[in-house]
């Protein structure tokens, strides 16, 4: 009874902690049919079982020690109770759940921000055909899709240079601290000459410039999520806490379970390692984890929707899951 308390008791907060699980364990870069019951217990792509599984092992032996010595001298234990267990446990959970909304929330928000991305560019091709068949117009699209390679390889700490460079309409500066911005700061001043060249009129500057602020409200919010982590203390005490609750967990369990001990132990670390790992994993949602947003995936369709507005039929093909992890 105890054990079921610490690692789920049906109250509202751990309902809404369970929830969150399933909700983290849905990540749209495994991309997968609904695996049935030998699929459940044996994928591994995706799963954060690999990464865990060293430290799952080695708790597993340190129970295994405690029962051997508890079976050799039972007197050791004989005064260890369970219920600090159950309360640490139980508080254990929450406090997990609290975090890892934490992390799904900045992974959810990184997903709107690519999203509205989409939105926008969309807009601006849109926008834009009043001035379809000029070469001007072509000049801005490439530069749009420029500027979301640069964003994705900015949020990845990479070559913003290198990554612009196949669709920049102009030359650039290495040395510019904010390639990704400049980029945007070119498509404005390109929208800017269209309204003096009277290729577009007024009103139509201002919707092209209100869709460009949009642009820049975007990147603003993913280098917030991508320069902002977690406060440190906070998932430090949290690591800690469940590192001790793994290890002292076999000595309260050793003399009720005996042998028993090891096995629940294993399930009890695999359950509370996961979901310390699957927060680390979320909380950067750009990188290239299996369960990160599918930035490149999203760029490849932005890159087809622009270059069919361009007039384009070849088209680059779409981004295919490779073993279920859509890149």
């Amino acid at each position: 009874m105890w054990l079921a308390i610490a690692i789920g008791q049906p109250h509202s907060a751990l309902l809404l902690f369970t929830r969150r699980v399933i909700a983290l364990a849905s990540a749209p870069m495994i991309v997968r049919p609904k695996p049935n019951l030998i699929g459940i217990l044996f994928a591994l792509k995706g799963s954060i079982a690999k990464r865990i599984a060293l430290r799952c092992v080695l708790v597993t032996l340190l129970a295994s020690v405690i029962v051997l010595v508890e079976t050799l001298q039972p007197s050791y234990f004989s005064k260890v109770n369970a219920t600090p267990f159950t309360l640490l446990g139980l508080s254990l959970s929450i406090f997990m759940s609290f975090r890892n909304n934490a992390c799904y929330d900045r992974w959810w928000e990184g997903r709107k921000q690519l999203g509205q991305l989409i939105i926008e560019v969309r807009s601006l091709i849109r926008e834009s055909l009043i001035i379809d068949g000029h070469p001007e117009r072509e000049g801005m699209l490439r530069d749009l899709c420029g500027f979301a390679h640069s964003l994705i390889a900015r949020l990845r700490h990479e070559d913003e240079a290198a990554a612009l460079r196949p669709w920049a309409q102009a030359s650039l500066d290495p040395g510019h601290p904010n390639l990704t911005d400049a980029q945007l700061q070119r498509i404005g001043q390109r929208c800017s000459q269209w309204a003096q060249q009277g290729l577009i009129s007024e009103w139509r500057y201002t919707q092209l410039e209100t869709r460009l602020v949009s642009l820049s409200l975007v990147q603003a919010a993913c280098e917030r999520i991508q320069n902002t982590p977690l406060p440190f203390p906070y998932t430090l005490l949290l690591h800690r806490t469940i590192y001790l609750f793994c290890i002292l967990l076999p000595f309260a369990m050793a003399e009720p379970l005996g042998w028993l001990t090891p096995i629940f132990t294993a399930i009890v670390s695999y359950t509370f390692l996961g979901l310390d790992e699957i927060g680390d994993d979320l909380e950067d949602p750009f990188g290239y984890d299996d369960n990160d947003l599918p930035c490149s995936a999203l760029l490849r369709g932005l890159e087809r929707e622009v270059l069919a507005a361009l007039g384009q039929t070849e088209l680059p093909p779409l981004l295919e899951p490779q073993e279920y992890v859509l890149t």
